[in-house]
């Protein structure tokens, strides 16, 4: 079902409410290895659609699979690799209005995404200019693709992709 694309003003709210939720997985579930509060929620000044994104880190998926039951219980809806090869995905509505409220990404530690969300994050904290010219990117396929979520993901991929590919390049090597 496509979803609307409403893009917001940064809030400080975000990164109190990705704590919040870090904080019930963590007491909640075992095996997460790491838990980061991602996308463009998690960059200061960006304007973004008002979910927060998490990504959580385990020792492989098995053990995600076999606590499914208790991050359900917790409010996260389970969408399987919802075509992410390797990754488990979740998304949790507000209770109070029903609109997603948070997705949360899971891949097994070593895998070649947690890199990638990371360093993207990253390099539009650090890089002021890279973090407006993405603001300008998500502007122009949410203004394309207002009614259609996937379609203003897929709209933006490329220019996320090559941004991302740029800033673990410049990682250090392990």
């Amino acid at each position: 079902m496509p979803r609307a694309v409403t893009l917001a003003p940064h809030s400080s709210d975000w990164a109190a409410q990705a704590e919040a939720l870090i904080a019930n997985l963590q007491g909640a579930v075992p095996g997460f290895m790491g838990l980061h509060h991602i996308g463009s929620t998690a960059v200061p000044g960006l304007a973004a659609k008002p979910v927060v994104d998490l990504l959580g880190e385990v020792a492989d998926l098995g053990a995600v699979d076999a606590v499914r039951a208790g991050l359900e219980g917790l409010g996260w809806r389970w969408r399987g690799e919802n075509g992410v090869a390797g990754r488990r995905y979740l998304t949790r509505d507000d209770p109070d209005t029903g609109e997603r409220a948070a997705h949360l990404h899971i891949h097994a530690r070593g895998d070649a995404m947690i890199p990638w969300h990371l360093a993207f994050r990253d390099r539009l904290r650090a890089e002021p200019a890279t973090a407006a010219a993405y603001e300008a990117e998500k502007s122009r396929c949410a203004a394309l693709h207002s009614g259609d979520s996937a379609a203003y993901a897929a709209c933006k991929k490329a220019w996320t992709d090559r941004v991302a590919v740029e800033a673990v390049g410049r990682l250090p090597a392990p």
